[in-house]
């Protein structure tokens, strides 16, 4: 991508956010879909208390992420030396996806400001608070013990970092094979905390499209680094 299109894909990524978040503020989308996952007459989530499933999509995947993050961060520093010539070649590629690995996960910071409540927390799903949009406020005669996490969904944004493979291949077709990679990463790690009732889609989707626009600021950033020319 030049620079001018990384511009232009800022500013298209900005829009589409803001758009999926209206979406989800104006409509009961989240609860409509959030009910396929919850069986009302025995009050559970479609997975529960599965440790095979909780170790591949959310133990197991936090540690392989990591090992992969450490990965990245050697290889972009051995792309620094000339005895690397492969290395040095896919050297912006391997500093954008190491930054970005470090970066987008950092988007969970924002669950401390955001409180909004999990799926399982909702009064429609068995739990104590009250339905509320990311802009609305608590009802003044609830009373909350503790803050809420869930908004947007830190666990995907582990996966969704890896979208950031995009631009360490040439060819188009590596390029969105990766891509994809990342897309499906995200999408599982994602879809399985909805399926045990831990976030919304509007979660989901929310950290997938701010997971892109990091590692695209991420990409203009190190393009304008003129040490980095390969």
């Amino acid at each position: 991508m030049t620079t001018e299109t990384i511009n232009k894909q800022i500013i298209v990524t900005a829009i589409v956010f803001i758009v999926t978040i209206l979406i989800f503020e104006l409509t009961k989308l989240d609860i409509y879909i959030q009910s396929y996952f919850y069986n009302f007459e025995d009050k559970h989530w479609l997975i529960q208390k599965d440790q095979t499933l909780k170790y591949i999509f959310y133990d197991g995947f936090k540690k392989l992420f990591i090992i992969i993050s450490i990965i990245f961060i050697v290889l972009s520093l051995l792309s620094f030396s000339k005895r690397f010539n492969l290395l040095n070649r896919y050297k912006k590629g391997l500093i954008i996806v190491a930054l970005s690995m470090l970066f987008v996960p950092a988007l969970a910071i924002f669950k401390n400001y955001t409180n909004m409540p999990c799926p399982y927390n909702v009064v429609t799903f068995g739990g104590k608070y009250p339905e509320i949009k990311l802009f609305e406020t608590y009802p003044k005669d609830f009373v909350q013990e503790t803050k809420s996490r869930c908004y947007p969904a830190g666990h995907a944004t582990m996966g969704f970092s890896l979208m950031a493979l995009y631009f360490l291949f040439k060819t188009r077709r590596a390029k969105n094979i990766a891509l994809l990679f990342g897309v499906i990463a995200g999408v599982l790690t994602g879809g399985y905390k909805m399926l045990v009732g831990h976030h919304f889609l509007s979660h989901t989707l929310a950290t997938m499209i701010l997971a892109w626009l990091v590692i695209l600021l991420v990409v203009k950033f190190v393009y304008k680094i003129k040490m980095l020319e390969e």
